[in-house]
């Protein structure tokens, strides 16, 4: 309930406060340590950490530490929290039982929402937002979420479940789960830095739902659920599998450039280009081109890579736009035989630590998130009785 004091506050903010951007675009709504863009120089930082040199030194369980805690672990400390991960990987049998029964047909994104918010069900402590409370539920959260996607996939074509292998970290266990075979090295760690890209954006759609949701003191489940939701919608998360969809209509190399311009005088909009805040190239799609190419070339088909180049090459003759993270994406997870449905799921299970992340610090140092609406409607509009409208 808003006290007369807070509504007083308020009252005098929207007074002083000069008309909304749209989007609440260039609105500073949180204070936060965790990540920040700077999109003029194309810079993301994770705790004062660029991820460049995160892509090429850490790992994700070792990244998640980072947000969650603002340092990177000491060796002890990264060992104790990949065996707290390692005890947590099982959700409970009864949300894998209750999975089963969901339509075969439902959107992956769907599922996860719905799985996610059961687990609180069977969690005692789900309602503890004490720092100690927070992060363990925080870590059971980032242990399951890669299981519950990778049993999806498995339910839906109607193949058995595989339980997760405690010795193996985040990225290698979601290839092993989803395939039921072991991946090769390499593509495990070029799954594990694309989980480090992906992990967190400062005040993203998703991000933001989280904390506003948690500023109610609302449990940490239902925050990332409510995160979820947001995930799924088609401005936020989903765009990669949008930009695959176009390169399999497009279909060949040579043909991307005048589909390109066909499409653009259509008005049609070009998925994975352009951002609300990077006014150059997305550091996280510089790896993921890279990612793109090698596997392209190991796997013997550059096709996809060869017409991402050329459809990037043509969006910047024509628009002068940057790809963003998820143009080559696409093709990278399209390499590793990834249904197309899950690459959104995919983006949950790595922004799961920045969520977490957010979470914690809200609850920290909480005050409910409750801003004003620049009113358009009329004023003094009489009530005209029924039997006269």
């Amino acid at each position: 309930m808003e006290t007369a004091k807070e509504n007083s506050a308020t009252d005098t903010a929207k007074t002083n406060t000069a008309k909304s951007p749209a989007g609440l675009e260039g609105v500073v709504a949180a204070t936060s340590s965790i990540g920040d863009v700077d999109g003029i120089n194309g810079i993301l930082i994770y705790q004062g950490i660029n991820v460049h040199d995160l892509a090429e030194h850490s790992t994700f369980e070792e990244t998640v530490y980072l947000l969650w805690h603002g340092r990177l672990p000491k060796q002890d400390e990264l060992n104790d929290f990949k065996t707290q991960l390692a005890a947590h990987q099982n959700p409970p049998a009864e949300v894998l039982e209750m999975m089963r029964h969901l339509p075969k047909d439902a959107v992956p994104m769907d599922i996860l929402r719905t799985a996610v918010s059961a687990l609180a069900l069977y969690d005692n402590d789900c309602c503890d937002t004490t720092r100690e409370g927070a992060l363990r539920t925080a870590t059971k959260l980032t242990a399951q979420l890669p299981v519950l996607v990778a049993a999806s996939e498995r339910i839906r074509k109607g193949e058995q479940v595989i339980a997760p292998k405690p010795e193996l970290n985040i990225a290698t266990n979601f290839l092993y789960m989803l395939r039921g075979t072991m991946p090769e090295e390499r593509e495990a760690r070029i799954f594990d830095v694309a989980l480090i890209l992906h992990a967190d954006h400062e005040l993203n759609a998703s991000t933001f739902t989280s904390r506003v949701v948690a500023a109610t003191l609302a449990d940490m489940y239902g925050a990332v659920t409510a995160a979820i939701a947001a995930l799924a919608g088609s401005l936020h998360g989903g765009a990669n599998s949008e930009v695959m969809r176009m390169l399999l209509e497009v279909g060949d190399e040579n043909k991307a450039q005048e589909w390109i311009k066909d499409a653009l005088a259509q008005k049609k909009k070009i998925m994975g280009f352009g951002h609300r805040v990077y006014k150059t190239e997305d550091p996280r799609a510089t790896w993921l081109r890279k990612f793109s190419e090698e596997l392209g070339k190991s796997k013997g088909n550059s096709k996809w890579f060869e017409m991402s180049r050329k459809v990037e090459q043509t969006i910047m003759d024509e628009k002068k736009l940057y790809p963003n993270v998820d143009f080559y994406s696409a093709s990278t997870y399209y390499m590793m035989d990834i249904p197309l449905d899950l690459f959104t799921p995919i983006f949950a299970v790595s922004r799961i630590s920045g969520w977490t992340g957010h979470i914690l610090e809200q609850y920290a140092n909480n005050r409910l998130i409750r801003p004003r609406a620049e009113y358009t409607g009329g004023r003094d509009v009489p009530y005209t009785p029924i039997e006269k409208r």
